[in-house]
């Protein structure tokens, strides 16, 4: 008997990776001491001025010339809520000359490591994953998804806080839209001391902006009827 695999309800760690380089308006180079920031990534990202490409195979020294770079990235919360900080991206590799952001040569980058830093621990993605990975569809779209829900939309916020099982107590001060993936949508939960985010899977993934609407009308619908069947049982 055939299984059916497992939907995935959570992008992976080379997915959120992915996103990340895809959506960053700005990144911190570091190299030969210096820090520069770099904020002309609106776009493109970072993969769409950095190319990564694997190292020489075999063992040995890296070759002579070669300048080591490290780009550092941070994944900020769009909406206004505690602790902003998402996660962090670190990549480190080799140049083959001295860093210049107007160089074609600092575009071109020997790739070392890719590290994800979240609240679950620190991920290393292989330059394979990164490269087999498709971009997620509202990555690039994710703060003005968010924005749109909490300032055009704050009434559908506690339809959404609905579907949070167990059902949160009083102690839960404020709920807040903090993520969005073609997984599913993240609320922030704040209390007084605290906060913890909850994930609302959709029910299907989404493989265009355009799909997301309907999954988000999805979550409402179910968030309706199971009010809707509470009252008639009380």
């Amino acid at each position: 008997m055939r299984r059916t695999p497992l939907r995935a309800v959570a992008p992976t760690a080379a997915e959120r990776a992915r996103s990340i380089l895809a959506a960053a308006h700005s990144m911190t180079v570091v190299t030969d001491g210096r820090h520069t920031e770099v904020r002309r990534l609106d776009g493109a990202g970072v993969m769409g001025h950095v190319h990564l490409h694997a190292p020489p195979e075999g063992p040995g020294a890296p070759p002579a010339g070669r300048v080591p770079i490290r780009l550092e990235l941070t994944d900020i919360a769009p909406t206004r809520v505690r602790d902003r900080l998402r996660a962090r991206v670190t990549l480190t590799g080799l140049l083959a000359a001295p860093y210049d952001p107007d160089s074609a040569e600092s575009t071109c980058m020997e790739f070392d490591q890719c590290v994800l830093e979240d609240a679950a621990g620190c991920t290393y993605v292989p330059l394979q994953e990164l490269e087999a990975t498709d971009l997620d569809p509202l990555a690039t779209s994710e703060a003005g998804l968010l924005t749109h829900l909490v300032d055009d939309h704050p009434e559908l916020v506690p339809l959404l806080l609905r579907l949070v099982r167990p059902l949160p107590g009083r102690e839960v001060r404020r709920v807040v839209p903090v993520g969005i993936d073609r997984y599913g949508l993240t609320l922030r939960l704040e209390r007084a001391r605290g906060h913890r985010d909850v994930r609302l899977p959709f029910h299907k993934t989404v493989r265009h902006i355009d799909h997301v609407g309907p999954q988000i009308h999805a979550l409402l619908a179910t968030s309706r009827r199971l009010s809707h069947t509470r009252h008639l049982l009380t």
